[in-house]
C-alpha cells in the first residue's frame, strides 16, 4: 500500500497553497533541484563534453523512457524521451500513416487537444494526396471507424472535462477495421493505470510535466509497439535516430527499434529533473494513486455541488469514466478561478467557461480538498469573483 505521507514529503509545496493544477504543471520534486544542480556543476561543469559518455547522457532518453514504460504498461525498450509532445504526435502519425498506405483518414474527436489536431492537419496538408482529418463527437468515435480510416488518434483523457476513452475497446475496433491507433497519454501517465501492451495500442505519446512532474518544458515520450518497432519509418529522420550517428554517413539509416524515434540532441537538464521526479514511483503504486484520486475527486465534487448550485458539472459523474480531474462550467469561470488563486487555491481555466481541478494524490490530501471546496463555496456565495482585477485575462489561463 502506498504511503502518501511519504510521497508528499518528496515534493516542495509552497506554504498556504492548495495545488489543484498538477494536471497542467506538476510541483517541484525536492530531489530535482539537487539532481539538476549536479548535472550542471558536476557533469557539465567538470566533465564538459565528456559527459555524453562519462555521465551517460547519450543513454538518458532510453533509460528514463524505460522508467515511464513501467507506468504505462509498455515493455522495456519501447519508450524513448525527447522533443515536445507536438513533435511526438507528428512522428507517431506519420509513421502510422505510412504503415497503412491505401487509407487517407485520420479519425479523432472534437474534444481532442487542439495541438494534436493542428499537427494532424499540418501533416495532411504536407502529404496532400487526399489525406484529411475527420473529427466526430467523443461518443461517436467507434461508429465512425470505417474502411477509409487509416489512424484513430485520440487523447485518452479529455483535457477539459476529464472524460476517458476506453482504450481497449477502441483499439480493438480500429484493428478490426484495419486501422492503427495513436494514443495521447498527456493526462493519463502518472494519473491512471495504462496498459499499452495489453490493449494492443500501436503508438502512444505523452508529456512529462503534468502528473510526472518534470518541470516546465519537460521532454515528451513516444511508444512504438514491438510489432512496428523495426518497420516504422521515422518521418523526422534526425541524426540521433540514425543507426550510427557518429559515423556521420551521408545517407539516413534508421536505428534499431525505438531508438529510431530519437530526433535531435536530448534536453539533458530537463531529463535530469524528470529522472529525479520518477523516484517517487519507486515507492508509489499507480493503482493506489488511482484509488485515492477517485476518493479525493468524489469528495470535492460532492462538496462543490452541495454548496455551489451555479456551477455545472461537465466531467462524467461516474469516476470510472473520467481521469484524475473534475471540471465545472460557469459563464464567469475565468474570474472565479482568479479569485480562487488569490485565496491560495490553484486550479486553471479552459475556454470558453471551464474551471478545471486536478487531483494528484502523491502530494494532495483530503484536508486540502475539503478546504478548497469551502473556499470555492465562499467565493460563489458572496460573488467574490465579481471584481475587475479578476476579469483581466493574462496570456496563460
Amino acid at each position: 500500500m502506498t504511503d502518501f505521507a511519504a510521497t508528499r514529503a518528496m515534493f516542495h509545496l509552497p506554504e498556504g497553497v492548495i495545488y489543484l493544477d498538477g494536471n497542467s504543471l506538476g510541483p517541484l520534486p525536492r530531489a530535482a533541484a539537487a539532481r539538476v544542480a549536479a548535472a550542471v556543476t558536476d557533469e557539465w561543469g567538470e566533465m564538459l563534453i565528456r559527459g555524453w559518455n562519462a555521465a551517460g547522457w547519450i543513454d538518458m532518453p532510453a533509460r528514463v523512457g524505460d522508467r515511464i514504460a513501467r507506468l504505462i504498461g509498455a515493455p522495456p525498450g519501447s519508450v524513448v524521451m525527447g522533443d515536445t509532445l507536438s513533435i511526438k504526435v507528428y512522428q507517431a502519425l506519420a509513421s502510422a500513416l505510412e504503415l497503412v498506405p491505401d487509407r487517407r483518414i485520420i479519425l479523432s474527436d472534437t474534444g481532442n487537444f487542439p495541438s494534436d489536431l493542428y499537427m494532424a492537419d499540418g501533416l495532411c496538408r504536407t502529404l496532400g494526396r487526399g489525406y484529411r482529418v475527420q473529427t466526430v463527437a467523443p461518443e461517436a468515435v467507434e461508429d465512425a471507424i470505417g474502411p477509409d480510416t487509416a489512424v484513430v488518434m485520440l487523447t485518452e483523457v479529455d483535457y477539459r472535462t476529464g472524460r476517458m476513452h476506453d482504450m481497449a475497446r477502441l483499439t480493438a475496433a480500429a484493428h478490426a477495421a484495419g486501422a492503427l491507433t495513436v494514443w495521447d497519454l498527456a493526462h493519463s501517465a502518472g494519473a491512471i493505470p495504462v496498459d499499452l501492451a495489453g490493449t494492443g495500442a500501436d503508438f502512444a505519446v505523452g508529456c512529462s510535466y503534468k502528473y510526472l512532474n518534470s518541470g516546465p518544458g519537460g521532454p515528451a515520450f513516444i511508444y512504438v509497439a514491438p510489432t512496428w518497432a523495426e518497420v516504422a519509418r521515422p518521418a523526422l529522420s534526425g541524426w540521433l535516430g540514425h543507426e550510427a550517428p557518429f559515423a556521420f554517413a551521408p545517407d539516413y539509416r534508421p536505428a534499431r527499434g525505438i531508438e529510431r524515434m530519437r530526433v535531435g540532441t536530448p534536453p539533458i537538464l530537463q531529463l535530469a529533473a524528470l529522472d529525479a521526479a520518477m523516484d517517487v514511483w519507486d515507492i508509489a503504486d499507480i493503482r493506489d494513486v488511482r484509488a485515492r484520486s477517485i476518493e479525493l475527486s468524489q469528495a470535492f465534487l460532492a462538496a462543490v455541488e452541495a454548496a455551489c448550485p451555479d456551477l455545472s458539472l461537465v466531467s462524467p459523474r461516474d469516476p470510472a469514466r473520467r481521469g484524475s480531474q473534475v471540471s465545472f462550467a460557469h459563464p464567469e469561470g475565468y474570474a472565479i478561478m482568479q479569485a480562487l488563486i488569490a485565496r491560495g487555491v490553484i486550479g486553471d481555466f479552459r475556454a470558453p467557461d471551464i474551471l478545471r481541478f486536478g487531483f494528484a494524490p502523491l502530494y494532495l490530501g483530503p484536508d486540502e480538498v475539503r478546504r478548497a471546496a469551502a473556499i470555492l463555496a465562499e467565493i460563489m456565495q458572496h460573488r467574490l469573483w465579481d471584481r475587475p482585477e479578476f476579469k483581466r485575462r493574462a496570456r496563460v489561463t
